[in-house]
């Protein structure tokens, strides 16, 4: 339960972070992109804070013998990059360059109602069913 009530918690203030820095906002992602035009930083303003207070934490929570409500730490064992990381990672960045949108901040944006917010979910959603039935 604990770790349920955490996860929540976390969901919700990720979220309002999300909110408040506009990153719901499909128009700052694609401003962020246009580099040749009407170039918008706050991408990467969001991005290095974000960078500057999770780097030197990592460091110290991985120091702990195991997490505060887990039995231990799941860490990534794939070392490996290799043609099914390229197309993924591809994938996401032509999804996330033309709809504006990732995962994180589509969820969060379907408090506003936006028909546009609410096909993209539904299209992710459907591309995940539809790449899990292709895929180990």
């Amino acid at each position: 339960m604990a770790l349920a009530l955490s996860s929540l918690t976390i969901g919700i203030f990720f979220g309002l972070g999300l909110a408040v820095s506009e990153m719901i906002n499909p128009a700052r992602v694609i401003g962020f992109l246009d580099v040749a035009g009407r170039w918008d930083p706050t991408l990467m303003f969001v991005m290095g804070g974000a960078l500057a207070v999770t780097l030197p934490a990592f460091h110290f929570i991985l120091r702990r013998a195991r997490p505060l409500l887990a039995s231990k730490f799941f860490m990534p064992t794939k070392r490996d990059i290799d043609r099914p990381l390229i197309l993924g990672a591809a994938l996401f960045g032509i999804g996330w360059g033309l709809g504006g949108f990732c995962p994180g901040p589509a969820l969060a944006g379907l408090a506003s109602g936006a028909p546009g917010v609410i096909l993209f979910v539904v299209a992710m959603v459907a591309g995940q069913w539809f790449a899990s039935r292709f895929t180990d």
